[in-house]
């Protein structure tokens, strides 16, 4: 399936430099929602640190990393490449719907807004409060469970690139921007439970998380190896790229499947990484709390020996 306007922006693109990929295109959508999602950030951390409070530096860097990536991806001369380059369009997918949110997600926003927002007078409700309403929500705890995450995160690769959706969506700039917003939202849906950082309708234990995360990153893989192992193009939208782009579109797409099968390897390692080293940290505190409870207790158990003792010796002295 071929589009008219696909083979006008080919001709329009020059060939590719990785200097010029990194020209601001100006995709106004995905900056405007960067700035302010850096911008409210930035207000909840410093609002703690006017208080008193602290914010880990390492959950700032993170969240801010991430929404760079999200930026570059799609408010850079990158996003004009995704339209007529298949490799590039993957390079886009990948990195919002996986590296993106799991950087977003280890700079728990959702608790620094918890822990920034206001509380509201009595009898009244302002953002905090829905924002725990909605945390509480039906709504929540349906779209963050594995029945439905685990699912859609699959269908997002084979329901829509070897279906005629991805051509009616790649068929205009709103329809490219909508399917990147969904890869975004379905990353973060997915991720969400799995990370554990911010509290959430399911708050799995550390083996179910990594087991979540497994089941759905090997179709990753599969969906990668699909697109190597082709004979010839499969996506319409791909199938015949600008001269002046000098690609083969079957090579092209080779190179598409690399790159899916590549990330989902690195996510996975990133990912288990952290939930090794928040389940180490788990164990710590937990062995600490039972310390502290076993100190209490003892102490408790020897003030009632000594108590014993004293009444024998009264009981001896009578």
């Amino acid at each position: 399936m071929d589009h008219g306007g696909h083979g006008m922006m080919m001709m329009d693109l020059p060939p590719f430099t990785l200097g010029r990929s990194l020209e601001f295109s100006g995709d106004a959508f995905f900056m405007v929602g960067c700035l302010l999602g850096l911008a409210l950030y930035g207000w909840a951390v410093v609002r703690l640190r006017r208080r008193g409070d602290e914010w880990p530096v390492g959950r700032t860097v993170s969240y801010v990393i991430g929404v760079l990536t999200v930026a570059l991806v799609m408010c850079t001369k990158l996003n004009d490449y995704g339209m007529v380059m298949f490799s590039v369009h993957m390079v886009q997918h990948m990195v919002i719907s996986m590296l993106s949110p799991i950087l977003i997600l280890l700079g728990a926003p959702v608790t620094l807004a918890l822990r920034a927002l206001p509380t509201a007078a009595r009898g009244r409700k302002g953002p905090r409060e829905w924002l725990v309403a909605l945390l509480h929500s039906r709504y929540m705890r349906i779209i963050t469970h594995p029945v439905f995450t685990i699912p859609i995160f699959i269908a997002s690769l084979y329901g829509l690139y070897f279906t005629p959706i991805f051509d009616f969506l790649m068929g205009s700039r709103v329809g490219h921007i909508a399917m990147m917003v969904h890869f975004l939202a379905v990353g973060l849906v997915f991720f969400w439970p799995i990370m554990g950082v911010d509290p959430g309708p399911h708050r799995p234990g550390y083996v179910m998380r990594m087991l979540e995360l497994f089941a759905g990153m090997p179709f990753h893989a599969f969906f990668g190896i699909a697109l190597m192992m082709a004979s010839q193009p499969m996506i319409g939208t791909y199938m015949h790229p600008a001269a002046s782009l000098g690609v083969d579109p079957l090579s092209d797409q080779m190179a598409a499947g690399g790159i899916a099968w590549a990330f989902s390897e690195i996510p996975s390692v990133v990912v288990l990484i952290a939930l090794v080293f928040q389940w180490y940290k788990s164990e710590q505190r937990q062995a600490r709390r039972s310390d502290r409870m076993e100190a209490r207790s003892g102490d408790q158990e020897l003030a009632a020996y000594n108590a014993y003792l004293a009444t024998l010796q009264a009981r001896g002295g009578q």
